[in-house]
């Protein structure tokens, strides 16, 4: 068989702006790669994630049982404004439990995480 291009040769190059495109495209569509100081960070940061979380719900359950029982004393006066004061005060309770609730998953949540913490900061002052 005879080549009937008589030596034409196709060539295509990728200029610069094509390659960090490609590149681009394709980092979207492989895993993450995690280095170590992401990777404490995300550590640190879960540890006050929980515990701010949680103490945010008791905070508003507290702050839901205070207004329904100031609703009782307001609203309801007749029947239910003795039961209101008892319940505004355990809504008050509820509220004034955030913050220690808050303290102590900090404290248990670093306690858990300390030694994986340890590890990856002995690893990045190493290097």
């Amino acid at each position: 068989m005879e080549n009937k291009n008589h030596g034409e040769v196709f060539n295509y190059t990728y200029s610069a702006k094509q390659k960090t495109e490609i590149e681009s495209i394709r980092k979207k569509y492989l895993p993450p790669e995690e280095d170590k100081m992401t990777l404490l960070r995300k550590l640190d940061s879960s540890v006050y994630q929980k515990a701010t979380s949680l103490s945010l719900i008791a905070g508003f359950i507290g702050a839901i049982v205070f207004g329904v029982g100031m609703c009782c004393c307001m609203v309801w006066m007749d029947k239910w404004f003795i039961p209101g004061i008892i319940i505004g005060i355990i809504g008050i309770g509820i509220i004034a439990l955030a913050y220690p609730i808050y303290s102590k998953i900090i404290k248990k949540e670093r306690e858990k995480i300390a030694p994986e913490i340890m590890r990856l900061t002995d690893e990045l002052m190493k290097s």
